[in-house]
């Protein structure tokens, strides 16, 4: 019972935390993240935290199940804040991101945990590809603001999106690793099998169906007569049901989930677009997200000591996590943006905050528990480093670089207007 108690106690704390951290972290070079994962390092320091704390590759199943959670409902809330029109044209540089930068990404990283960790292709492609996507829920920091919010700059406008697609748009790649974990190399591989269902047929099925279940919920929301809409009950909660009827459906069918929850969240956000309520669905889904995100990495704080995670580590892992974060996400998308026609500045600010997070972790615990790899210790320590230097590089500078471009764009916006409450250095 005293544990229990604890437990609720901590519990609470850590959801005034949730509430009060980014109000006193806003005019500082600090992200929420860090704060939650130096608390969860300093717990793991007790001993009775610590001995409780297991490795997360002993608990695969249940850090899939915990993350998918946190990542769905961050793909909801992105969807719901994105008020450009859906378009190929308006949408360009994600799909510069998406159709080379990422592909980019995947394949350096394979080439390189081969050739710099010793892994075969199975595991390489695997954290290659587990490190490719942007995470939704860390990088909400980089992304636009609320909905009808005047923070829909290109830059801001390309990681918001890319971070709703890519966590899907990487499945394909996982599933291929897990294939090639189970044949035991590439002759044994159905290429026509996984080109048609682990390509077209999931990613259509996901964006279709996805879209289909948002268009049909917006209407039920803004355009039934006026005593029965939805959207009359004012209850934000109401993204939460969006979010696993979307998610479900499209997981029933076999298409992919991340890809159906952030279609549906675009396409209702497309439904009776300057309504109020949709301000209210997303602030809902963003202080649960927030919530979660907390608890989580709060996990993996305490995880990274207690628990050993990073206890395989080796000196070319280390290597591994810098060059990903330093050169092979930069380079790759920036690549991808050539011929864009965004200025350098865009293109160095989308590059550099292509921020790893609690989706590295899903789909390693998601394919770990779908197949059995060769070296899956050193996968999780390389993994568990890189989103560490990530949650630590990218949320030191988010706030100046952010500042910085907000001052270019002569935007006065509360990021802008921090450098007001400031003291001024005196000549």
């Amino acid at each position: 019972m005293e544990t229990y108690v604890v437990v609720v106690a901590g519990f609470g704390v850590l959801v005034l935390l949730t509430a009060w951290l980014p109000m006193v972290l806003r005019a500082l070079p600090l992200s929420l993240p860090i704060c939650c994962v130096g608390i969860g390092a300093a717990l793991s320091v007790i001993p009775a935290i610590g001995e409780l704390t297991p490795h997360p590759g002993s608990h695969a199943k249940l850090i899939e199940h915990a993350t998918e959670a946190v990542v769905v409902i961050s793909l909801m809330g992105a969807g719901l804040k994105i008020d450009r029109l859906f378009g190929w044209r308006s949408w360009s540089v994600t799909w510069r991101l998406l159709g080379i930068g990422m592909p980019l990404t995947i394949l350096a990283l394979t080439a390189l945990g081969s050739a710099l960790l010793g892994l075969g292709l199975a595991s390489a492609l695997l954290l290659g590809s587990s490190l490719a996507p942007t995470d939704p829920v860390l990088a909400s920091d980089v992304q636009v603001g609320h909905p009808d919010e005047d923070h829909e700059d290109e830059p801001r406008f390309a990681l918001t999106s890319e971070a709703g697609l890519n966590d899907g748009l990487a499945f394909p790649f996982v599933n291929f690793a897990i294939a090639l974990a189970g044949t035991g190399g590439l002759t044994g591989l159905s290429w026509s099998h996984w080109f048609a269902v682990d390509v077209v047929w999931k990613i259509a099925v996901g964006a279709i169906l996805g879209a289909a279940i948002g268009r049909a919920l917006g209407w039920l929301m803004f355009h039934l007569p006026n005593l029965s809409k939805l959207s009359r009950t004012g209850d934000g909660f109401v993204a939460l049901g969006v979010t696993c009827i979307a998610y479900g459906c499209v997981q029933v069918v076999d298409g992919y989930g991340f890809v159906g929850v952030f279609a549906s969240a675009v396409a209702l956000r497309s439904s009776s677009r300057g309504h109020d309520y949709h301000r209210k669905m997303h602030d809902y889904a963003e202080e649960l997200e927030r919530l979660l995100m907390m608890v989580l990495l709060v996990g993996f704080g305490a995880v990274l000591i207690g628990g050993g995670l990073l206890n395989d580590l080796t000196w070319p892992a280390v290597a591994f996590a810098l060059v990903a974060l330093l050169i092979v996400r930069p380079l790759s998308c920036w690549i991808g943006l050539i011929g864009s026609g965004r200025s350098t500045e865009d293109r160095a600010v989308v590059s550099f905050f292509g921020i790893r997070g609690l989706g590295t972790v899903y789909y390693l615990a998601f394919a770990t528990g779908h197949a059995s790899f060769e070296g899956t210790d050193l996968l999780w320590s390389t993994a568990g480093l890189t989103v560490l230097i990530s949650i630590l590089l990218h949320g030191v500078t988010v706030t100046p670089v952010l500042r910085a471009l907000d001052r270019r764009m002569g935007r006065d916006t509360e990021s802008a207007q921090l450098d007001l409450t400031l003291p001024r250095p005196t000549a």
